[in-house]
């Protein structure tokens, strides 16, 4: 039998900046890929060795098979297996994180995590520019952003980001999880295409986790006070037993805020303005749950979501602007973006031959993205742009699991397919239309992509040790109806796929070294593939590219984790290749004068390298005074090259350590954290080169050290729950200081760079009661 060290998960408490990281990767680039035939046999053989015996298997190995197995973490693996036991790098955060730590938002959450970063620009948009539109536009996983991150929700795909568009990738809200978990590096063998950086999956709350111990009513409401952003937010969750079989949930979430504060002092109307335009923000968010389980053998959980954002911006740092000779007098935008889904989730255990669990999922999910920009001119007629788009997605899905015993090894595996068609479309309208063009227009066509994935796992489990050989193979279609799109629209279509294989092996009780090898790929968005803007007053365009390649990512790492009585570790080293890696808005040809426009593609650069390490870890100094001391840490850093140039690929972020310091109580607790940014080398920026203005140079933040310190108090206690008080002070020396995921590619030379800082001391508050 393998010795039990299953048991992680949250032995360890917990620090704002030091979420418990896990695994990381590292191998020095191989010679030899393993070839995805040789991954097939294993799996078939694997297969077929268990399938064999299954019939001899007594019912109770499968159990005690599956019981080795407890559940920590789902997304590593698409089903449950104990945290330390997955082969790859993964975190996991909890409800109570969240709270303990006020994380509002993605970008708190990626403040937490090593290796990861979400970009948040002070909103300075214009009618021409995106800057700052997205708010916080997504993760940043080692180097890898944009949609190169798949985002789940529930196990349901969350809309991709178009660059053309309204849309934004921040359409989750934190009042309505349960828990949230990260896989870094590709994650295609089981999620097909996106997954090349990672994998970001938001379990949203469930009724079972406020019913225990025989209660048939349970909930909790909160009311918290966020000081960067001056915001306030209200929330409630109330879940009950209607019968034997059913339970439910209902949960609300409102925010009403402004923008992200930042050091700049700059409070005039004009370009040179500093401080963050003024913004009001809008936030509401729902969520029903029905779980039904007529028997002990299958379970229906019905869900249905909306989330909503809204911003309004008065753009002061627009007014007296002067593009062509033309004054901008005053500017507006607004963002609208909501996001719906319906999904039913079932699990059957069968105990058939071919299956133990069958788990399927139905789903549909729309995302409607608004944005409105509009300004008076001197002498000029004033602009209107508003831009919708839309994205609807059906996803539906089955996986079956088997567990058994052959001698001594057991096999856990699971086999499925899964379905998702997803129609992207995008709509412009507005008053004075850009010269040549005419309103309404669209900047790519309708788009609708199809994708069929089937995919087999089996985790071989032995004393001690696994292996886990993995395959997906992918077929996607992209078709497109060029009717109102002004440029040449194509279509697409092809298959991937996509092996993988882990190992885990125990050192000792306390050890566990892992390995993986995984590769993954990532189809063209509908944007990057056909897009269409013309400027002949500007001299230049952008255009559409159908020889766009997918994405390939290969990617190695090795890693090591340990849990003693006093400590935790884990660390890892990681190696990427990436092919066909995708740049957008890249210059093809043109001078950018006059009978030589400059022209703009979605290009496809020939082979990238991404490596690094990270370690995290905690070690608990002892007791004193009724409590506990701990000190966790953590530590990342990346490097990465594009082969074909040479140069650095900006995106990776500089290295950042997390120390802190925590003392906790049965009653409270108190934290002091520390996250220390190093600056960005020049050796590690590519420099830009503009044909019309020569070479340009990026500003590159100098290093930074902050201080966070936290407590929660537990104020009340009683027999169905309790009330707590949590706080927070951010930027404790008021410390002025930028990140490079929000500055990265602004201009050394730009008058206004205190616009992108971050914000200084502020404070936060939050109350929540359980019952």
């Amino acid at each position: 039998m393998k010795p039990n060290r299953h048991k992680i998960a949250n032995h360890f408490h917990f620090s704002k900046h030091l979420l418990h990281p896990m695994q990381h990767t590292h191998q020095s680039e191989p010679r030899q890929w393993p070839h995805p035939i040789a991954l097939a046999c294993l799996c078939a053989l694997s297969l077929g060795a268990a399938a064999a015996h299954a019939q001899n298997a007594p019912a109770t190995d499968a159990a005690s098979a599956a019981n080795e197995l407890p559940a920590v973490l789902v997304t590593g693996s698409r089903s449950e297996r104990a945290l330390r036991e997955v082969p790859a790098s993964a975190q996991v955060v909890e409800a109570q994180q969240l709270e303990e730590a006020q994380i509002d938002d993605i970008r708190e959450l990626a403040e937490t995590l090593p290796g990861v970063t979400v970009e948040r620009r002070s909103n300075r948009m214009t009618i021409n520019s995106r800057d700052g539109r997205s708010g916080n536009a997504g993760f940043n996983i080692r180097g890898l952003d944009g949609n190169r991150v798949l985002m789940l929700v529930d196990g349901v795909r969350m809309p991709r980001n178009y660059s053309f568009g309204a849309s934004s990738r921040d359409n989750v809200d934190f009042g309505l999880l349960e828990r949230v978990e990260i896989i870094k590096g590709p994650s295609s063998s089981l999620y097909g295409s996106d997954g090349i950086g990672g994998v970001v999956q938001f379990f949203t709350r469930q009724p079972g986790s406020y019913l225990k111990d025989g209660k048939t009513l349970g909930g909790q409401a909160g009311l918290a006070y966020e000081g960067q952003s001056r915001s306030v937010r209200a929330g409630a969750t109330v879940a009950g037993q209607a019968s034997e079989s059913v339970q439910w949930l209902l949960s609300a979430s409102a925010l009403k805020g402004h923008a992200l504060d930042t050091r700049g002092d700059n409070d005039s109307a004009s370009e040179l303005r500093t401080k963050p335009n003024p913004e009001d923000a809008r936030d509401a968010a729902l969520l029903g749950k029905l779980v039904w389980s007529p028997s002990a053998r299958q379970s229906h959980s019905f869900s249905a979501e909306y989330v909503s954002k809204r911003d309004e911006l008065e753009l002061l740092s627009q007014y007296g602007s002067v593009s062509r000779g033309v004054t901008t007098l005053t500017a507006r935008g607004d963002t609208d973006n909501r996001r719906k889904r319906l999904s039913w989730q079932s699990r059957f255990e069968l105990d058939a031959p071919v299956a133990d669990t069958l788990r399927t999922t139905v789903a549909h999910q729309r995302l409607r993205s608004l944005e409105h920009f509009e300004n008076t001119r001197k002498n000029r007629p004033g602009q209107v742009r508003d831009v919708l788009d839309h994205e609807n997605l059906w996803q539906v899905s089955a996986q079956a699991e088997k567990t058994l015993r052959s001698g001594d090894l057991a096999h856990k595996l699971a086999y499925g397919v899964d379905y998702a068609r997803t129609k992207a479309d995008n709509l412009q309208t507005g008053v004075t239309p850009p010269a040549g063009e005419t309103f309404p227009l669209k900047r790519f066509p309708d788009t609708t992509e199809s994708a069929v994935g089937l995919f087999v796992q089996n985790e071989i489990i032995g004393n001690g040790w696994s292996l886990i050989p993995g395959l997906r193979w992918d077929k996607y279609r992209i078709s497109v109806d060029p009717t109102g799109f002004a440029g040449q629209a194509s279509g697409k279509s092809g298959s991937a796929l996509s092996p993988r294989l882990g190992a885990t092996l125990d050192l000792s009780q306390d050890w566990t070294l892992y390995g993986q090898w995984a590769s993954g790929f990532r189809t063209p968005s509908a944007d990057q593939l056909n897009r269409f803007f013309e400027n002949p007053i500007g001299h230049y365009r952008t255009e559409a590219n159908p020889d766009l390649k997918p994405e390939k990512a290969q990617h190695v790492e090795l890693g090591l984790k340990g849990q003693g009585q006093n400590w935790r570790l884990e660390a890892a080293v990681f190696h990427g290749r990436y092919r066909d890696f995708i740049l957008d808005n890249q210059t093809v040809r043109g001078t950018g004068r006059p009978g030589d426009p400059l022209v703009f593609r979605a290009v496809n650069i020939g082979r990238a390298n991404i490596s690094g390490f990270e370690i995290a870890g905690e070690y608990r100094l002892g007791d004193m005074a009724g409590g506990s001391l701990s000190m966790p840490a953590a530590f990342s850093m990346a490097r990465g090259r594009d082969k074909s140039t040479g140069k650095p690929i900006n995106s990776v972020q500089p290295p950042r350590l997390n120390l802190g310091l925590r003392y906790a109580t049965a009653d409270w607790s108190l934290r002091l954290d520390m996250a220390h940014r190093q600056g960005k080398k020049a050796k590690d920026v590519a420099g830009a080169s503009d044909p019309r203005a020569g070479a340009v140079e990026y500003f590159r933040p100098a290093t930074s050290t902050v201080f966070d310190l936290g407590g929660q108090w537990r104020l009340l206690r009683h027999a169905s729950g309790d009330v707590r008080l949590n706080a927070t002070v951010h930027n404790l020396t008021n410390r002025k200081y930028w990140r490079w995921s929000d500055v990265q590619g602004l201009s050394a030379k730009l008058p206004t760079l205190d616009a992108y800082s971050q914000p200084g001391r502020k404070f936060s508050l939050s109350l929540v009661a359980s019952f």
